[in-house]
């Protein structure tokens, strides 16, 4: 199941979502999970599925391919849905036990906090699904431009954020190697209490931890053979044009910012 986190990776296309400028595609995601909490009933997330769907569709990947990068995050989705059901109390009372209370206010929470986590992810994979890493950093670099004023490194700060975004494929890879091999000498993942479980864990984090360093050694010799030496005085090769396509996105954005305020509950 690891190797199917999408996050992280890039697949190349001609569509829509593709040619949008990577600042846009960014400054868009961030704006989209910020307005995704002024939803609030049924009718709200009702809009903010239909509007991910629509992206979904423009972008010309298919429906199940966001749907698997979902499922390694699934456990983690369900356990933070767990924990408002159990102890979010409004409404309708249909258990009470001690501090754990099952309510219809809890209830739909849950299915609103589900909903949440879920589009929050396929509206992440799809900037990095239809952006590539060069276009990524030089977006992030163009976005805190401003805080350079303030001797801020921001263009080694983009290159590190880019990176690490990029070596979440690598590294769940690694990670699910090293538990096939850990599986080949008979340790039994999930198996046992809490305590057991946490020690068949320290024989996967440690070769991840040696893989990582080699990794980062890896490119740092890679990066200072071809002279890298910081962002500034630096030109780039592909400059990010801001088009028509580009206006249209923004306009979107505001309409559903609209949407949102006159379906919610107040």
């Amino acid at each position: 199941m690891i190797e199917k986190l999408i996050l992280g990776r890039f697949v190349p296309g001609e569509s829509l979502i593709h040619g949008l400028d990577a600042r846009t595609k960014l400054l868009a995601g961030f704006y989209y999970i910020g307005i995704l909490f002024l939803a609030n009933n049924w009718w709200t997330y009702a809009l903010m599925v239909l509007f991910t769907l629509m992206v979904i569709q423009m972008t010309g990947i298919k429906l199940k391919v966001f749907i698997k990068g979902v499922k390694p995050l699934i456990w983690l989705i369900l356990f933070t849905v767990v924990m408002q059901i159990l102890f979010a109390s409004g409404g309708t009372i249909y258990f009470d036990w001690g501090p754990f209370t099952i309510s219809s206010f809890g209830l739909l929470n849950g299915v609103f906090v589900f909903l949440r986590f879920v589009l929050i992810i396929i509206m992440s994979t799809v900037i990095t699904l239809t952006t590539t890493p060069m276009n990524l950093t030089d977006a992030i670099a163009y976005i805190l431009r401003p805080f350079a004023v303030l001797k801020v490194p921001v263009n080694d700060i983009a290159l590190m954020i880019s990176v690490a975004l990029r070596f979440i494929p690598t590294l769940m890879g690694e990670t699910d190697k090293i538990m096939k091999a850990q599986r080949a000498r008979g340790v039994d993942f999930g198996e046992g209490n809490l305590f057991e479980q946490m020690k068949v864990v320290v024989p996967i984090f440690i070769p991840l931890f040696v893989s990582s360093f080699n990794r980062a050694e890896e490119l740092a010799d890679a990066m200072e053979a071809r002279g890298y030496q910081g962002g500034e005085g630096r030109t780039r090769f592909r400059i990010l044009h801001w088009h028509f396509g580009d206006l249209i996105a923004a306009c979107i954005m505001l309409l559903l910012t609209v949407g949102l305020v006159l379906l919610r509950t107040t």
